[in-house]
């Protein structure tokens, strides 16, 4: 199920049970009595322990079993029994078992059918033993608890230290509820109709204690994540506290980002976006203490779904628009936090030399508004300097901006007007639309503007604007672009290059004075470009049939997120949450041009909003509509609120084609298109494209495909074969570079050049040295394409005394660059390789002193 819970009074799915409720509370039949599932859960409660402990995280798996009016305690109890001694054969000795403080009844079962002694059976109030501990509107229970004693070494030290200490000594393993009430609202609890079974248990958890290992994160679930951030930062896991503790958070942040997006949750400033973009910023300042500069974060979300496809295969079908969210939030966060994070230090010196540990409200509200900061992030950085935040002057400080956009809001409409447009309207001065019915009309100038300023003439070659009583000229709004034309008078040509409506009832001509000169109170004629304006209207009609063929095709969630609409073509952005594949982009363009075909008439209309939205019609371009609003409608395909200019049926809109669909931000693509006569301009430079690469393989259009796969599988049979030459090549070179090997205080080191070889020619090289290498130290460079590139490698039994990483990092120094990776294997490159010959001599003298030190 998804994390992404359908109930909108929670934000997250939190436990296996919480997808099951209404099957808990008799609102729903369960469709079987017994079921058992493995769910990903989500929780942010502790998202600043994160990394910090070996159990805090964030994303995790909740393997459960659960009853619904089948079995019940005994039946719970010897389920989990016959898991943990019989399947699992965890430590009896090392089991502790709890009951709810009154719960004679469990306990009798675990002493007498199960046969635990009845020490290692503990009685525990309301705070440890009922479920769920915080306040919960639903169905909930006493519930028994597994324990494992992981070991004195792991003990607070204190003489109380027992379950449910605070310390890691004492692991909850498995929680057991048995859901006998449903609490209300104001805490009343009533019995549930049928008293259930609700069981959990963290499989990273019992993956920790079944692999003996002692933190989450260093069982092989967590494991292979870390590793795989080791080798994109150099940096050896268990090596640095403080670096460990980064990996451990990137790696946890990286499962939730991922999941989280692929379930349709997006970086956002509220609810559920909010608690994403926070988890995604604390990885990315954790990247950067690892030393990251670029965004990462993707890439370890993308591993995460890769890795974990076998069990969840639908959200690896999405890594990559996952992949594209990820980095795009990155990118916008990494160009503040450097300067977030130079302010923060800055203010924590000058804190720590006052004898100060507050941080002021409004030195954290400023890393908020202005650099992105959560309050929680810049808490958890603080932490380490054992800095607090003054928290009411930070929502003193949030106060005082809610009260200014409340007053901008307000006055929005008539503040955010320029002045001297709000002062016409003051005057009386507005304009009438006649270009609805209508391209050419006459009327009076009511006002001439020069540089922002009223004038009551203006010369030839005068840049101006003006409005007139009435106008045919369409005004830029809605997405659709204003009008082109002439206004003539008895002494002046104005040529009109664009249209603007800054206020509803105000048109605005912009242009410049071809000839003549212009003065107010003149009458003018005033024509539109008719070919422009017919383009655009064409466009506009043909943006609603897109946006009709997208619901179709892709869902409802499809909403309207922007448009364009020029006589040139149209673009239209709208919320969805992946890249469209090409049978779906095909079946849009497709369901287009069969409505153009069908000619469906376009009927415009006023009528008063309500009743609009009553009879359907959605608004296309989320402009304000007033009490009346004009409604489009096109046959029985699409009918939205619009105010713009239209085709008269869509037949005439000739032919639709898409050039392009691309994603602009998070959760939000856009299509371009072109349609009649610039689409078929578009149609047959694609002829021309095709026609051009049919004779540049000798052959014909209708042959063009049939030849050039017949190319590609030659080129792949030359690719084998040189990749066989290759082969036979490296397993020479090998044996040459075996027999110049020599030994370094006991260690056999291979060293040698071999030009104009890649980094992948470079591994294959080193694989074919690495079969013939019991023990021992490999080290190759090579220089390609004006580029020097080193490889190292340690066989594994040396990589405790010597690290193939440090070892590469040293060497790439000395050619002007860097690099990194496991401990066993490592490449980097440099840009100097006039520089390689010294780096591989020194080679014997790095080997020397990294063994010394060791």
């Amino acid at each position: 199920a998804s994390l992404k819970p359908t109930d909108e009074t929670t934000l997250f799915t939190s436990a296996g049970m919480q997808l099951l409720v209404p099957w808990f509370r008799g609102i729903v039949p369960p469709t079987h009595p017994r079921v058992a599932t493995c769910q990903k859960c989500f929780r942010a409660d502790d998202i600043n322990e994160v990394g910090r402990t070996p159990r805090h995280m964030t994303f995790f798996e909740m393997l459960g079993n659960f009853s619904f009016s089948d079995y019940f305690k005994e039946g719970a109890i010897e389920f989990a029994w016959e898991l943990f001694h019989d399947v699992l054969k965890l430590p009896t000795e090392r089991l502790w078992f709890t009951v709810y403080t009154d719960d004679d009844e469990a306990e009798e079962i675990w002493h007498k059918r199960i046969g635990i002694p009845k020490e290692r059976i503990l009685r525990c109030g309301r705070s440890d033993n009922f479920w769920p501990k915080a306040q919960w509107e639903g169905p909930c229970g006493p519930c028994r608890e597994i324990h494992i004693d992981l070991g004195e070494q792991l003990t607070c030290g204190r003489d109380d230290c027992r379950v449910n200490c605070d310390c890691d000594r004492y692991l909850e393993l498995w929680n057991l509820v048995f859901m006998q009430f449903n609490r209300d609202a104001d805490g009343t609890m009533s019995p549930l109709p049928k008293p259930s079974i609700d069981t959990g248990m963290g499989l990273e958890r019992i993956s920790a204690v079944m692999q003996g290992v002692q933190s989450n994160y260093d069982c092989d679930l967590l494991r292979g994540i870390i590793a795989y951030v080791e080798e994109l930062s150099g940096k050896r896991y268990g090596d640095d506290a403080a670096h460990d503790m980064s990996m451990r958070v990137i790696a946890d942040h990286s499962r939730a980002t991922a999941f989280l997006i692929a379930d349709g949750v997006l970086p956002s400033n509220e609810g559920r976006g909010y608690v994403l973009r926070r988890i995604m910023r604390r990885a990315a300042r954790h990247a950067k203490m690892l030393g990251f500069a670029e965004p990462v974060l993707y890439r370890t979300a993308t591993f995460v779904l890769q890795s974990m496809a076998d069990a969840y295969p639908e959200p690896a079908q999405r890594a990559d628009y996952v992949a594209r969210i990820v980095k795009l939030e990155e990118e916008r966060f990494i160009q503040t936090l450097d300067n977030g994070l130079r302010i923060l230090t800055e203010e924590v010196e000058r804190l720590k030399a006052a004898g100060a540990n507050t941080l002021p409200g409004g030195v954290a509200f400023k890393l908020y508004d202005t650099f992105g900061f959560p309050l929680d992030l810049t808490a958890d950085i603080l932490r380490s300097e054992n800095v607090i935040i003054d928290e009411q002057g930070f929502e003193a400080c949030m106060e005082e901006q809610r009260q200014k956009a409340r007053e901008h809001w307000k006055g929005s409409g008539e503040e955010a007007i320029a002045g001297i447009y709000r002062q016409l309207a003051e005057e009386g001065i507005k304009s009438f639309f006649t270009g609805y019915d209508t391209l050419s009309d006459r009327s009076d100038i009511l006002a001439i503007l020069v540089d922002g300023q009223t004038v009551a003439s203006a010369p030839e070659g005068a840049k101006v604007e003006i409005v007139t009583a009435a106008t045919p000229f369409y005004g830029e709004s809605g997405g659709q672009t204003g009008d082109h034309g002439t206004i003539t008078t008895a002494d002046a040509r104005v040529s009109v290059r664009d249209t603007r409506k800054p206020l509803p009832d105000l048109l605005v001509h912009v242009g410049e004075v071809a000839s003549g000169t212009l003065r107010t109170g003149d009458a003018a004629t005033l024509e539109v470009d008719a070919e422009r304006r017919r383009a655009t209207a064409l466009n506009h009609t043909a943006t609603h049939l897109l946006q009709a063929a997208l619901i179709e095709v892709l869902g409802d969630h499809v909403k309207q997120a922007g448009s364009l609409v020029t006589p040139e073509r149209l673009r239209f952005d709208f919320v969805h949450f992946s890249a469209m594949t090409p049978q779906e982009l095909d079946k849009v363009e497709t369901l287009v041009n069969c409505r153009i075909r069908q000619n469906a008439g376009v009927d415009t209309r006023e009528m008063a909003h309500e009743e609009a939205v009553g009879a359907g019609a959605t608004a296309l371009f989320g402009e304000k509509y007033g009490e009346k609003v004009r409604v489009v409608r096109v046959g029985d395909i699409s009918m939205e609120l619009c105010g713009g200019t239209h085709a008269q049926a869509s037949g005439d809109i000739g032919l639709f084609k898409i050039l392009q669909e691309t994603g602009i931000a998070a959760g939000v693509r856009r299509i371009e298109a072109v349609t009649g006569a610039k689409a078929l301009e578009v149609i047959k430079d694609q002829e021309r494209t095709l026609d051009h690469l049919a004779n540049l393989i000798k052959t014909d259009r209708p042959q063009l495909e049939t030849r050039l796969r017949k190319l590609l599988e030659r080129q792949k049979e030359l690719e084998r074969e040189v990749e066989s030459l290759q082969g036979r090549l490296n397993a020479d070179q090998a044996g040459d570079l075996l027999r110049q090997a020599v030994a370094i205080d006991g260690v056999s080191v291979v060293c040698g050049r071999v030009d104009n070889l890649d980094g992948k020619a470079l591994r294959e090289l080193a694989d074919q040295v690495r079969e013939r290498m019991t023990s021992g130290v490999l080290v190759l460079g090579s220089a390609h394409d004006g580029k020097a590139g080193l490889l190292v490698a340690v066989t594994k039994d040396l990589t405790r005394r010597l690290q193939a990483g440090a070892l590469v990092k040293q060497l790439a120094a000395m050619v002007g660059g860097g690099g990194g990776g496991r401990p066993d294997l490592a490449q980097a490159g440099g840009s100097k390789p006039e520089l390689l010959g010294e780096a591989l001599a020194s080679v014997p003298q790095v080997i020397t002193e990294a063994l010394n030190a060791a």
